[in-house]
């Protein structure tokens, strides 16, 4: 089954909302490692403006209907060079994938207020299937690490049933550097 065909993460419906819509013509999103864009549509029926990277051009190819609300690159981001240099995106969104020497570039790619939502396989997976090898797992507590200098909104470190699976996620906002009073408000949904 294609990703086309299935329905979006749970975690990232939920905190889309948080996605800031200051711009004209609605927020700049980044769906890094996007395959067939599952999450690239339904952030364009949020109403977003969607760069789609993946390094598989046929996958690429699934999202020419969505043209000009998606703006697809195709890059191989491990071992080529960042091909978002100097852009910031008001969301940046990743599920299923993990690549850490890419972290300083997805944090920088976030603008001012931008949302991080985040989701993929944790220390544990390999007791239920893949990916199974720790290079493509993420030790207990390391987004919250690497996103130590963010506003953490929500975060989650646990087993997920049908499928099972060990996932780590969270959701976190780029301070605007500005001091706000009151501060920001950052909306928090029931899960499902």
């Amino acid at each position: 089954m294609l990703h086309t065909a299935q329905t979006p993460s749970d975690w990232v419906c939920r905190w889309t909302h948080l996605i800031p819509d200051q711009r004209p013509g609605g927020p700049r999103t980044l769906d890094l490692a996007c395959g067939h864009g599952r999450h690239t549509r339904w952030l364009v029926r949020q109403g977003c403006h969607v760069t789609a990277l993946d390094r598989d051009a046929e996958a690429l190819i699934t999202l020419a209907d969505l043209a000009p609300q998606v703006r697809t690159v195709c890059a191989d981001i491990e071992s080529g060079p960042w091909p978002l240099a100097g852009q910031r995106f008001d969301a940046v969104v990743v599920t299923h994938y993990l690549w850490r020497p890419l972290w300083p570039q997805i944090l920088d790619s976030l603008a001012p207020e931008g949302v991080l939502i985040y989701e993929t396989f944790a220390h544990g997976n390999a007791s239920v299937g893949k990916p199974a090898r720790p290079d493509f797992l993420l030790q207990p507590g390391e987004l919250l690490q690497v996103c130590k200098n963010l506003r953490i909104v929500a975060y989650e470190d646990g087993f997920l049933t049908a499928p099972e699976r060990y996932i780590q996620r969270i959701c976190a906002v780029r301070p605007s550097g500005k001091e706000i009073d009151p501060p920001p408000r950052y909306p928090l949904r029931a899960a499902g």
